[in-house]
């Protein structure tokens, strides 16, 4: 009998959130995780705490997946948190692939497979561009890029998709960027506009394709409930914008001016290789979302960062 849900990355922004979520509305959900005393506090109600990491091949962990209704797969180093060397982008890369990997061996060993799969990825997997003006708009039949990023989520997917040979159904995450405030994007641009020292990062001519962290959750969940929601989806809104329309917007919704970019020579100081990524960006739309009427609470950005930025005050 499926009777309980399995997620990594349940520390995490979206994994914290989505746990909570679940949690409320009355599943029995594991959480695998580095430090089960520090979960337990930071995701209260959870059915079980387990220890895992993405480096584990086995322990208590494998047991779990069995006779699962779903496992959610969010974990995975995060990629703009500190300077890239080559150390860093191998912890990047082996964190997203071997546990993936490992997960997928337990799936297969499992005597009673979980009903679904849900694995993240991100809209990397098509390649970095510099302007919204040079990038196709990008549906899920979108192809590779070849790049690291895209090597990193075409790896990771492939891990992924080994799971769909035990009857499986697989769900492919690829997110964009995930507006809140307790992490990400947003909230690293928050704090320079509150000092009059905000701006668009790089050249602003960048595409970012966003979603509210809400309507994020709901389309895990979605995938979770909904048996249509299978093989990649992209979570963006159905409107990117360029970075420095965002900048603007995120200003007036603070009520501070967006005049001070911070130039790409900085931002390639603070993250070496990693910087190239933070100034270049993709053109991404929702096609699977809206061939399934998937309805986002928040379409639009000025819409999304206002109810964000009110939640934080």
């Amino acid at each position: 009998m499926h009777d309980h849900i399995v997620i990594t990355g349940a520390t995490g922004v979206i994994g914290a959130e989505l746990a909570l979520k679940l949690i409320g509305r009355g599943e029995k959900v594991l959480l695998f995780v580095r430090s089960p005393e520090s979960a337990s506090r930071k995701v209260p109600g959870a059915a079980g705490y387990v220890k895992w990491d993405s480096g584990m091949e086995s322990g208590e962990w494998r047991g779990c997946v069995n006779g699962a209704k779903a496992v959610i797969h969010l974990a995975g180093k995060p990629l703009l948190e500190s300077r890239w060397n080559e150390a860093h982008k191998a912890e990047c890369y082996d964190s997203r692939i071997l546990g993936t990997r490992h997960l997928v061996s337990a799936i297969a060993d499992a005597q009673q497979k979980p009903g679904v799969f849900i694995s993240s990825s991100a809209i990397g997997y098509y390649g970095s561009f510099s302007s919204c003006s040079d990038t196709p708009e990008l549906a899920e039949s979108g192809k590779a890029g070849s790049d690291f990023l895209a090597k990193i989520c075409f790896d990771w997917e492939r891990e992924a998709l080994a799971s769909e040979k035990f009857g499986v159904r697989l769900v492919l995450l690829r997110t964009g960027i995930v507006l809140s405030t307790r992490g990400g994007m947003l909230q690293k641009m928050i704090t320079p506009f509150r000092f009059l020292l905000g701006g668009p990062i790089g050249s602003g001519r960048q595409c970012i394709s966003w979603i509210h962290v809400d309507d994020e959750i709901a389309c895990i969940i979605e995938a979770l409930d909904n048996a249509a929601y299978r093989g990649a989806i992209n979570l963006v809104t159905p409107q990117p914008v360029s970075m420095k329309e965002f900048a603007n917007v995120l200003g007036a919704v603070l009520g501070r001016p967006s005049l001070l970019p911070v130039p790409e020579f900085v931002v390639q100081l603070l993250l070496g290789e990693g910087g190239e990524y933070a100034v270049k960006g993709q053109r991404v739309k929702p096609a699977f979302l809206q061939q399934q009427g998937f309805v986002f609470r928040y379409p639009i950005l000025s819409d999304a960062l206002a109810e964000l930025i009110a939640e934080r005050k």
